[in-house]
């Protein structure tokens, strides 16, 4: 055998994609390949694509192309080769090998048969895999930072979403499982574990007959990281066991991300959500009682097929009302195979487009309230990184969330890595400025 190929991972999508990356970055290192962050010098490029929604899928064959016109040898892996698998094989010659959602930890044999001169075509009709605590992993967050995957998949059909079809059924990861790995990351120094899945508050349900959220979150309370945060919980699923859980646990944040997608019960519905709409108010005033403290953060959906002005009056009166910290917005993306696909009373996107900013334009002086409330406070802060301008360090409080929240910028020295108290001495719209305290 002569020198082995140089590989690089070009990572797009979520960071349950990420996560994928980083197993497939792990299982390539252990088999002692050269993985490099340069494409223009690798022999292969891992291309590890997104397929969510219209727009994920042009970055993703905007990637591909340009990799293919440098004569790149491309692996396509993740949702897009889940969704395509055939199609990019024919449409992409440079591409040597499709590997599926469930199919990642395969990226060695891969190499090797495509190595041998072969087209590989890996993809699982219905993924079934998760990576465990055993599986290589090599990280590429922040050194404080890690994601920890506690499910893959879903079993829920929402209208609108095609996430099952790409990620397949919900698979949960034994508690043990979990806190093993929980522990391998807090050996390597990490101060803030993010819990993900594509629904943590039904965690477990798949193998233990019921949800089990609660016991998960007093068992990491164990292992020894200051904070640890969990996304997407429905809040139908946040019983008062896993608000006691979360009370009683020092380490959990009392950061809540709600992806709610709308308030409108008509909505809710003929998105394929119903058990939702009942309980939207009660639900948040039940949250907002038990955790008072709490960081709320959530996802809307604007444009909706047959959303009338009606159903969008009803969405802003609801954020007006509950004032959450953190609103994301998005615009309504039709996806073939998907119920909403077909649905009547389509509307234009000039329309989505306007009812987006005009739901950003009534969150903007919330988010500004409570951003301007840590005036003068002093908080804690976990310190990423230094600005490489103006020396001043990045990091963020308990309230921000990696990639989609704001960022705390603070003057002093501190080591990267580590949580600091820092005074705030000022507040935009998304961030916090302040100094390190004595």
């Amino acid at each position: 055998m002569g020198n082995k190929p140089t590989i690089a991972i070009s990572h797009l999508g979520c960071e349950k994609n990420r996560i994928d990356t980083e197993h497939m970055l792990g299982l390539l290192v252990q088999a002692g390949y050269q993985v490099d962050s340069n494409e223009e010098l690798a022999d292969y490029v891992i291309v590890n694509t997104c397929s969510f929604i219209e727009d994920a899928r042009k970055e993703s064959v905007r990637t591909l192309v340009e990799l293919a016109e440098a004569n790149k040898k491309i692996v396509i892996a993740g949702c897009m080769a889940q969704h395509f698998k055939e199609q990019l094989l024919e449409e992409i010659p440079e591409a040597v090998a499709v590997l599926g959602t469930g199919d990642y930890h395969q990226i060695v044999d891969a190499i090797q048969q495509a190595e041998a001169g072969q087209r590989v075509n890996m993809v699982s009709e219905n993924p079934t895999y998760i990576a465990d605590e055993t599986t290589p992993r090599y990280r590429t967050t922040s050194e404080a930072v890690a994601y920890l995957r506690v499910a893959e998949g879903c079993d829920y059909r929402c209208a609108f979403c095609i996430i099952p079809q790409l990620r397949g059924k919900q698979r949960s990861r034994p508690i043990e499982s979990i806190v093993a790995e929980a522990q391998q990351l807090a050996d390597q120094g990490v101060q803030e574990l993010i819990l993900i899945s594509q629904i943590t508050t039904n965690y477990g349900i798949d193998i233990y007959g019921k949800p089990k959220l609660a016991e998960l979150l007093r068992a990491l309370g164990r292992v020894d990281i200051p904070w640890i945060r969990m996304h997407y919980l429905y809040p139908t699923g946040l019983t008062p066991d896993v608000i006691a859980a979360m009370q009683e646990t020092a380490n959990i944040l009392p950061y809540l991300d709600l992806p709610l997608q709308h308030s409108h019960p008509e909505i809710l519905r003929a998105m394929n959500r119903p058990w939702q709409g009942q309980v939207n108010d009660q639900i948040i005033q039940q949250l907002k009682t038990a955790l008072p403290k709490a960081t709320l953060r959530t996802t809307f959906i604007v444009g909706f097929p047959g959303e009338t002005e009606e159903h969008f009056e009803h969405l802003v009166d609801f954020v007006e009302r509950h004032e959450f910290d953190h609103v994301g917005v998005f615009t309504f993306s039709p996806e073939e195979g998907t119920a909403a696909f077909n649905l009547p009373n389509q509307l234009s996107p000039e329309v989505m487009a306007e009812r987006r900013d005009t739901l950003m334009a009534v969150q903007q002086p919330i988010s500004w309230e409570k951003n301007q409330a840590e005036v003068g406070k002093a908080i804690a802060v976990l310190i990423e990184q230094e600005h490489p301008e103006t020396q001043m360090l990045l990091g963020r409080s308990a309230r921000f969330a990696p990639e989609v929240d704001g960022l705390v910028y603070v003057q002093g020295e501190a080591r990267l890595g580590a949580i600091a108290q820092v005074e705030i001495t000022s507040a935009d719209h998304y961030d916090l400025y302040g100094r390190l305290a004595n």
